[in-house]
């Protein structure tokens, strides 16, 4: 007999609205709102273990089969793809990936742009779909500094709100992709496993067209 469903999920907000989704859903979700440090946590009640982890790591246990499910933001998955399924858009987590940047942006193809970003391979590629040649510079910390301190052009980054770019006397200059949390699946989970993560599936696609129509 197989064990319990392995859902791996994102610690900080993905975490808080999945597990809610997971409690409207009627799931007994007291362990995780009250981890006390653990990481491995069982949902009493129904064949569901949960894992938390970094946003960065998610996808590759689930790629691996550690872990059966995940739910991870879209732009981990578009800077670091991995061979799973993505079997839902959870709808929450919502933001945008931009182009962001002191002025209008008016690229010349023949001169070389200079991108401060988190995610150099997004970054790459946008500016190469446009033909524009450019240099990334891989950032960690707060990337927002880099075009006020004239180390990069403009930046790559995820906004939410644009309260901290608009802070910076920056201003979104370009939406690249629509971010969101979602519902990724291991190949051979779905494969061998697929009436225990088809109910799960089922069970948070159901909330979010709940909370959708509300």
């Amino acid at each position: 007999m197989q064990g319990k469903i392995r859902l791996a999920l994102t610690k900080g907000r993905l975490e808080k609205d999945t597990v809610q989704l997971l409690e409207k859903a009627g799931l007994n979700m007291e362990t995780i709102k009250n981890p006390q440090r653990k990481l491995i946590l069982d949902i009493p009640g129904y064949p569901l273990e949960i894992i938390l982890l970094k946003g960065s790591d998610v996808a590759t246990y689930v790629e691996h089969g550690v872990a059966d499910l995940g739910v991870v933001g879209k732009d981990v998955l578009l800077e670091k793809p991995k061979p799973v399924y993505e079997v839902a858009d959870l709808g929450f987590g919502a933001c945008r990936m931009a182009v962001a940047g002191e002025t209008s942006l008016c690229p010349d193809n023949k001169k070389l742009l200079r991108i401060a970003s988190k995610y150099p391979k997004i970054a790459r590629e946008h500016f190469e779909r446009k033909g524009q040649s450019v240099e990334i510079i891989e950032q960690q910390g707060s990337v927002e500094l880099a075009p006020l301190m004239g180390l990069s052009d403009v930046i790559v980054d995820i906004v939410e709100t644009g309260n901290t770019l608009k802070a910076n006397g920056l201003i979104v200059l370009e939406e690249i992709v629509h971010i969101s949390a979602r519902l990724i699946v291991n190949k051979v989970s779905y494969k061998t496993r697929r009436i225990e993560v088809n109910a799960l599936i089922d069970l948070l696609e159901k909330q979010v067209r709940i909370r959708r129509e509300q």
